[in-house]
């Protein structure tokens, strides 16, 4: 059997959420191309969230100290790079990493401990993989990888199947909007200086965090703190009504593996601004625009100024915005790990 470990899904509105709900979602249906059965490490509150035709085994915080012998289970997909739950061997793992962004986020005296965890999942994996060659390239430059090959596997496109929801609050007027975990490493603080010379609000979304006081006195700062709104997580439902129906999406994040919200704005073919930062260049490609490196907030209103023109104006080509975002298929990812898991399975690998 093959185990996909969703054990992160007790964290919802989050990136790891997302990944692991469409890969899981993909695997199950794909699974007549898996050579082992498939089963699925999950919180409780997602068993059976994927079908009955699959194996559950819910998540228990005592397999942090000691993981059972899944005598049926033959590879193990670790889908986070930090997980505490390790399959004993000689169960053969695939580690998916990520990113490094703690090299990026925290003090350098904490480089190193989060560094030697790292090392050890490394140490132990028999197959890994990074969702961007940014990710890939931290890997290169600060573990150890053993001579082990990584592989890049790219995350999908969200296609929302749902009804499109307005929030209870309906913006009024043109908006920015910005979406994700309201910690400093989304570096929301630099925005509302965007908004000193016209009339547009600003719409954050995303779980709070005592950062948010940061970026309301940046607001306060430039006298725009009513058209800073900071609305908390949102339903997908209404997440992408704000990306429907925002006049630009904003992302000037410092550190980021894949950064999943841009190729969503882009599929709906919304200008695009972004930092230059870890993987968003990599992701955003020619079809962004992309903030001065360090966040000069008068520079960063006159690439805003430019970047607006150009998609007013009709030079941005909105066809190869929306190819862009397509190019990126959930569907596609579980694939590729389906033909990792049989390689494994059947005793090969890199």
């Amino acid at each position: 059997m093959v185990v996909f470990d969703c054990e992160r899904m007790k964290h919802p509105n989050t990136g790891l959420y997302v990944f692991c709900d469409n890969v899981a979602g993909n695997l199950v249906k794909q699974k007549a191309s898996l050579i082992d059965g498939l089963g699925f490490f999950a919180p409780a509150a997602c068993v059976g969230r994927w079908g009955e035709n699959v194996a559950y085994m819910t998540v228990r915080q005592g397999y942090k100290v000691f993981m059972p012998r899944f005598e049926k289970v033959r590879v193990w997909h670790s889908a986070y790079q930090l997980t505490r739950y390790i399959p004993p061997k000689p169960i053969r793992q695939i580690l998916t990493v990520h990113d490094l962004n703690f090299l990026y986020e925290k003090p350098k005296y904490k480089h190193d401990r989060y560094l030697w965890a790292l090392q050890k999942h490394i140490d132990r994996a028999d197959y890994i993989v990074a969702i961007s060659e940014s990710t890939k390239l931290d890997l290169m430059n600060n573990v150890d990888l053993r001579g082990k090959y990584v592989e890049v596997v790219y995350n999908g496109l969200n296609h929302f199947a749902g009804d499109i929801v307005p929030p209870g609050k309906v913006p009024q007027g043109k908006f920015l909007f910005t979406v994700g975990t309201v910690l400093p490493k989304k570096n929301f603080h630099v925005l509302p200086a965007l908004l000193t010379d016209n009339e547009y609000s600003l719409i954050i979304a995303g779980n709070r965090s005592a950062y948010a006081d940061r970026i309301m006195e940046e607001a306060e700062k430039w006298g725009v703190s009513s058209r800073v709104h900071i609305v908390g997580p949102v339903p997908e439902s209404v997440k992408f009504w704000y990306i429907k129906n925002c006049s630009a999406f904003m992302f000037p994040s410092v550190a980021e593996g894949f950064g999943l919200p841009v190729i969503e704005a882009m599929y709906y073919q919304k200008p695009i601004f972004l930092s230059d930062h870890t993987a968003l260049p990599e992701i955003g490609g020619p079809d962004a625009f992309y903030f001065d490196h360090d966040f000069n907030p008068d520079i960063m209103r006159q690439q805003f100024r430019t970047g607006m023109e150009a998609y007013e104006k009709g030079v941005v080509d909105m066809e190869s915005m929306k190819n862009r975002a397509l190019s990126f298929s959930w569907e596609r990812t579980a694939r590729r790990y389906i033909e990792i898991y049989n390689e494994l399975s059947a005793g090969g690998g890199k």
